[in-house]
């Protein structure tokens, strides 16, 4: 399509687009655009960026951070944050009470309730939805990461199939298990942790969709789980469209839900005027998604949209623009990586694996599992052009699979550097030759509109046809929730995410990224599992158990010259943040821990 043509569909776009909802010079309406659609409104399910945008808008947590520290927290829907100094935390670092609130109202009307915090936390594990959040509920109160654990603790088969299947004494149990952890006494509500667990109060923290507050009276009426010892299994893992918050919200935060349209792209909410802080000055927020960056540019610079989201490479056509503010280099503790499935199905996924055998026409189900290949890839990307010419210097190279800027991370180890012909020696030794002489063809996926992850499979992919004119790589664009559900599903050979930290700690990228219960494993196939149960687990273990410094610095350590030698992922930017906004946006608070771009309870405008 030529050039011309593409900026008159994207004047089309911007003038249908305003037609759609109010104008950015009415100061009572935010508009802010974005890529990257919801996945789910359910805070048990919800481990996305985008569908933490929202949630975080609608909820409150019990606790949340002061302003845009990380180290300082404050009271939300507790009326205090537990500590020794207070009382209100055991000195071994194993009980936490804390007193809730009284008189907070729900959207619904429902008043909150100890109850509801209790049925918050219990319910989400108990539903314990498959890749989700909820690990960071079961590691620290109870010590494992899944429900199955618990069923296994119980005496039951932790490879169930059904949950309704389980024995009446081991459902029993199961919620037993569950419940003891968190209990309601008086007007408090008691977490009681299997061991200590040093970040424990920051994922109770605002920012953390999974620890968002539902109403138990809501939920029940709406044909959520009732609260009753033995009825759980009817509502474990499910799926995402049958939760019962999949698209709709019933939270006590300053904006209530009023559409998530998915034919039009976007989600609307509307202020809540019984909000227990007062009510937000903004009367609607509009979050608009537009994959097309040319259009989400025009929208900024016209006025159409008060907030966008303009990834780094653009950022030239924005700077130094009349009416625009661009704030940049925000300190973010998150990376990006491409994960390699280290057993791939090939059934049903021949349209990214093609022949499925090693015969030049496709890749097998073991590409991923052979050493050799992961370290090629990893030599095959050129870091540095990628975070010089695509991010414009809006990062670093990562030392491993955790940022550099954490405690106990080893700045002098270096990760892989770009060599080709390094890899071309690495892809000579795959499959024992057999992979160089008959070569491959493999399609990278990035989700449609990330056009910063389209450049890095475009780096690949060039790369490596240059090794071997046998190896043949298709970049191709995937939408954002398709993307996600073949993910849950672990049929992407390969894929890249970033990770942004649910709480600010090494623990936080060691655990998703390289155990055998972490969030990416399932995605990863069983080879990967294995690998990191001999390799990776018990140091991950350990190193959350212990609060000794020195013995976290040597077994961090350890960790990061294993994910290193064993290529376990291609780690390739340690980010770093920015926001475009129109100058008449105020308030803008930033936090590092908020997958939000935007807590919109502290923006208004003033519109001249």
């Amino acid at each position: 399509m030529k050039p011309r043509l593409i900026a008159v569909i994207a004047i089309i776009a911007v003038l249908a687009a305003g037609s759609a909802y109010a104008a950015s010079t009415d100061p009572n309406t935010f508009v802010f655009v974005t890529f990257g659609e919801v996945d789910s409104l359910d805070p048990a399910y919800c481990y996305d960026t985008a569908s933490g945008e929202i949630i975080h808008q609608l909820y409150d947590n019990l606790i949340a951070y002061k302003g845009s520290s990380l180290d300082e927290l404050i009271p939300m829907l507790a009326t205090e944050v537990p500590s020794v100094e207070n009382g209100l935390a055991s000195a071994d670092g194993t009980v936490f009470r804390f007193p809730i609130r009284k008189g907070v109202k729900f959207h619904s009307g429902h008043v909150l309730t100890p109850e509801d915090v209790e049925y918050s936390f219990e319910r989400a594990m108990l539903v314990d939805p498959d890749g989700g959040p909820v690990w960071m509920f079961f590691e620290p109160l109870l010590g494992v990461f899944s429900l199955r654990d618990v069923v296994e603790m119980a005496g039951g088969d932790p490879n169930f199939e059904d949950a309704s299947a389980l024995s009446p004494e081991v459902v029993q149990k199961v919620y037993d298990l569950v419940d003891a952890t968190v209990e309601v006494e008086g007007d408090s509500v008691v977490f009681k942790l299997a061991n200590p667990y040093p970040p424990f109060l920051q994922i109770l923290a605002k920012g953390g969709s999974w620890s968002s507050i539902v109403s138990k009276e809501w939920m029940t009426a709406n044909g959520d789980w009732d609260g009753q010892p033995t009825s759980w299994p009817k509502w474990h893992n499910p799926a995402k469209e049958d939760m019962t918050l999949y698209s709709k919200a019933n939270g006590t935060g300053p904006f209530k839900l009023n559409v998530w349209d998915t034919a039009t792209g976007q989600v609307i909410f509307d202020r809540f005027d019984d909000y227990w802080q007062g009510a937000a000055k903004l009367e609607r927020v509009v979050v608009k998604y537009v994959d097309e960056p040319s259009t989400r540019l025009l929208m900024i610079k016209t006025g159409d949209a008060d907030a966008a989201l303009i990834q780094a490479m653009y950022l030239d056509q924005v700077r130094g623009v009349e009416g625009i503010v661009v704030e940049e280099r925000l300190p973010v503790i998150a990376n990006t990586a491409l994960i390699f499935n280290y057993s791939i199905p090939i059934e049903g996924n021949e349209d990214i694996v093609g022949s499925g055998q090693l015969d030049g026409k496709g890749i097998p189900s073991d590409f991923f599992n052979d050493l050799h290949v992961r370290r090629a890839f990893c030599m095959a990307f050129d870091y540095d052009t990628y975070i010089n010419e695509v991010a414009l210097g809006a990062g670093s190279k990562p030392v491993g699979p955790a940022p550099s800027s954490l405690p106990y991370v080893d700045a002098t180890k270096p990760w892989y550097d770009f060599d080709l012909k390094a890899a071309a020696e690495e892809f000579k030794q795959a499959f024992n030759g057999e992979l160089w002489e008959k070569g491959f063809q493999l399609t990278l996926l990035y989700n449609t509109g990330n056009d910063q992850r389209k450049t890095a499979a475009e780096i690949l992919e060039f790369n490596i046809e240059q090794i071997n004119p046998k190896f043949k790589v298709d970049v191709r664009g995937m939408e954002w929730a398709t993307y996600l559900d073949r993910l849950r599903s672990s049929a992407l050979p390969v894929f890249f995410l970033g990770w942004h930290m649910d709480f600010p700690d090494v623990h936080n990228f060691y655990m998703p990224y390289l155990h055998s219960t972490g969030d990416f494993s399932g995605f990863c196939g069983d080879n990967m599992v294995a690998m990191a149960k001999q390799y990776f687990d018990d140091l991950i273990e350990a190193g959350i158990k212990t609060t000794d410094p020195e013995e976290r610095a040597a077994i961090y350590g350890l960790l990061q010259k294993r994910a290193k030698d064993l290529a376990a992922s291609m780690y390739y930017i340690d980010s770093e943040d920015h926001r475009v906004y129109r100058d008449w946006v105020k308030g803008f608070v930033y936090n590092p821990a908020y997958s939000a771009n935007y807590d919109f309870y502290s923006v208004w405008k003033e519109v001249k």
